[in-house]
Formats: structure tokens, sequence, C-alpha cells
């Protein structure tokens, strides 16, 4: 074997430049395709104004969108009277008349004062400590802000007027003098005030009340209490043990929902099993019409790949608006729409399929005199069925998350679920810990579904 020199090959590509330069016509049509490229990049941006979107997104209302994924806000409601204030809380909140978080303080009114009603508490004076330093102070006619050592003194003729004591700080915003004042503590919380009330929503890091609410006799007891109660600790209620109570109160947890979240996460699984199943059944049969080689009948193989067509051509959403409008909101409309569209989808897939296969096994099922059923059965469905199977187990896999997306639209299941907690735009929290659960269930079929399929195609190539 000859070894060719450096100085050998040079000698070479100079004797023939054209060879080792390569074609200008290749060149040329690299710059081309980069530049078609960027003009197309270029061209999207101006098209669907991206820019413009950017520079008028609202970040600060996602960046707190986020946080309240990973937070929970407490939000008490100070309401101005002539003589007093009043102190309440939103409806499945943990606190209320009786019971205040520890870092709102405040005074009884005089005992000449008026009485306020039942869900809240009276005050002459009312303390929000936010961080460190920074507080709110409410009186019947003022409110006075302290925040990152900065003053905001703000004067209040309660239902009449709010007025501005100097410059409002950059941390507090008024759209208009005497409109509603913002005051911003950050990752803190913030507050609304108004001739009307102050609004505080203070925030924290976790989930509250996520296993017990404040309606639960183990709300606010630390873990050892609770296990001491559920395990040897006197019955709270007589009709029940206390580890029956305890579950009792998690499942039915006023503000996370626990039991209906699960009952619609069970709804999702359900229509993707169901609608998946059915889709297979029905397609697995009318395929072999569609198969060419099945099936002689030209007129028939058109028909029934057309019908796969109409029915994988509309998208499963709009399959699920319409069986909403038919059968009207739950599960029913969410396994129709699966239904229908993975007919067409698995026609199709198993239709190319049975055109692929090896007509060897059906000729000698012929050649022994078996009838047309036993050669389809024997002949055609062993070589298949393990690709057809594998395919089912992924789309009911896939299905799994579409029958979110479609209940969102009203076919039932947990996305009618997460889209009411999104609607709320307020308890982000909760569509925290219905996306994770999503996540879970997904994750735990993705490889139910993936372990089945490699047994399968195992199965088959071992045979």
């Amino acid at each position: 074997m000859t070894t060719l020199s450096l100085t050998d090959m040079q000698a070479i590509s100079e004797r023939h430049p054209d060879v080792f330069a390569g074609s200008w016509r290749k060149a040329l049509t690299g710059w081309a395709v980069g530049l078609g490229l960027v003009a197309y990049l270029a061209f999207a941006w101006w098209f669907f104004a991206v820019g413009a979107v950017l520079a008028g997104g609202n970040w600060g209302i996602a960046g707190t969108y986020l946080a309240d994924w990973v937070s929970y806000e407490v939000r008490p409601q100070i309401d101005f009277k002539d003589d007093r204030l009043d102190i309440s809380y939103p409806r499945f909140s943990a606190y209320r008349a009786d019971r205040h978080p520890q870092w709102l303080s405040f005074e009884q009114p005089s005992a000449t004062a008026s009485t306020a009603s039942a869900n809240k508490a009276s005050a002459s004076r009312v303390t929000v400590e936010i961080d460190g330093s920074d507080r709110i102070e409410v009186t019947p006619t003022s409110v006075v802000v302290t925040n990152g050592g900065e003053t905001l003194d703000i004067a209040i003729v309660p239902a009449k007027s709010i007025t501005v004591t100097g410059e409002l700080p950059s941390w507090a915003t008024q759209k208009k003098p005497g409109e509603k004042i913002t005051v911003d503590f950050g990752f803190a919380g913030s507050a609304q005030i108004d001739a009307d009330d102050v609004n505080v929503r203070h925030r924290f890091f976790g989930w509250e009340n996520f296993f017990f609410d404040g309606h639960s006799p183990y709300w606010g007891k630390s873990t050892g209490e609770i296990v001491s109660l559920v395990l040897s600790g006197e019955r709270i209620d007589p009709k029940t043990s206390n580890a029956a109570l305890a579950w009792n109160n998690i499942v039915n947890n006023s503000e996370w929902q626990h039991g209906d979240v699960w009952i619609k996460m069970l709804q999702t699984i359900v229509m993707a099993f169901v609608g998946t199943l059915f889709a297979s059944l029905l397609a697995f049969p009318l395929a072999f019409l569609a198969a060419r080689n099945i099936t002689q009948n030209r007129l028939v193989n058109q028909v029934a790949k057309r019908f796969f067509d109409f029915l994988r051509s509309v998208d499963m959403l709009i399959w699920a608006l319409f069986f909403t409008r038919a059968f009207g909101p739950g599960p029913i409309a969410g396994i129709s729409a699966i239904f229908f569209t993975d007919t067409g989808t698995f026609g199709k897939l198993y239709s190319e399929a049975l055109e692929n296969i090896d007509d060897k096994q059906r000729e000698g099922m012929r050649s022994v005199g078996a009838s047309p059923v036993s050669v389809q059965r024997y002949g055609v469905v062993p070589q298949v069925l393990p690709v057809l199977i594998s395919q089912s187990l992924y789309f009911w896999e896939s299905n799994t998350r579409s029958a979110t997306i479609i209940g969102a639209v009203g076919a039932g299941g947990i996305g009618l679920k997460l889209w009411e907690a999104m609607r709320t735009n307020s308890d982000w929290e909760n569509v925290a810990y219905m996306v994770l659960l999503i996540l879970v269930v997904v994750f735990i079929f993705d490889n139910i579904s993936t372990a089945l399929r490699q047994r399968l195609i195992g199965n088959k190539a071992s045979h």
C-alpha cells in the first residue's frame, strides 16, 4: 500500500484544483439557504409583531403568577366604618373573626362602638406586619404604610375620599387622584387602599392548609400531635375514629378539594382508556377493508380510507366542542371525541401495517385449503397484532394528556377543573397542584405504556 506524503497531496491538489476546491454551486446554495432562513425569520418577526408583543407584555403579572405556584397568600380585608374597622377574610380562608394570623394585631373598639357581624372582627386600629420593619397601620381615618424605610401617609374619609400626604414613593401607584392606591412589598405581598377598604395580600412560601383546612380539628397542629391523635388519642368525634376523621378532612379539604380533584383525574384516565379502547376495536376490522392487499375491491378501499381521513382531519378539540354541545359537559363528550379522532388515526395506521405484511404466510395458509377467515386469522393477524397493540398503547398514553386539554372545553375530567381554577385568577397554587398531579399520572402511564410496548416488540423479535 502506497502512502502519499504531504508534498505529494499538495502537488495533486494543484494539478486538479476543481476536484479539491469543490463546486461553486454548492457554496452558493449554502449561502442562499442561510440567507433565506434569515429572511424568513425576519419576516416572521415582523408578521407576528413579536417585538411589540414582548414590549407590551405584562411581565409583572407573569412573575406574580409564577410566584403563586410556589407560595400562598393570606388576604385580610379591612373595611372602613364611621367609628371602627371591620376585619374579614375570604370564604374558604382558615382565618376568621375569632382567629387571626400572628402578623395582624388590632385594638378593640370602645364599648360604645357598634359591634360587627358574626363573621367579622371589629377594631379601632389594625397593624399588619409585612416583613421586618415594613408594615401597614390602619385607623378609621388614616392609613400609614412603611416600606423600605419610606413612609406613605393617606387620609381617609370612609366611602368618600382618599388623599395622599406628600408625593407617592416608587413602590406605590395611583392612576388618578382620589382613586385607589396600590403598594408593592415585592414577594412579601401587596395592598390596595381605597376609601372603602384596605385589601392586604401577604405572601409566604409553600402551600397553606394542604392537608387540613381551617374547619378541621387537626388544623394548626404539628405532625407529632396529629400522629398521636390518630394512633392513640381520644376520639374527637364519637361517631368515627380519629384516623377516619383525618382522612375525611383531607379528602373534603375546602381549599384544595382533594377528593374532587382525584375523581376528576380518574375521569381523565377513564376517558383516555375507554376512548382508545373503543377506537381500537372499531378501527381493527375497518382496517382490513382499507388495506388493498386484503380487500381487492378498490371502491371499498377508497370509502374506508376517506372515512378514516374524515375522522382524523377534524381535531380532537373540535370533536370535543361538538359533543359537548350534543351531550352536555362531562366525560361522555370527552370519550366520544377521543373515540372519533383515534378511530381515524388507528384506521390509517392499521391499514398501512396490513399492507406491509409478508404474503408468504397467507399463501401457506391457502395452500393447505384454509378458509378466507382462517387465512386472515392465522396468516395476517399474528404478523401485525404486536405492532397494532404497540400503537394503541402509545396513543392511550398520549390520550391521557389530550384528555386534559379537551376537558378544558367542557369534556369533563381534570382539564375542566384546571380551567375553572385558572379562571378565578387567584389561587394559582391550586393550578400548580393539578398540573403536578397530571405530570405524575402522565409519567406513570408513559412508563407503563413503554414497558408494555417493549415487551410486545421483544416477544415478536424472539419469535
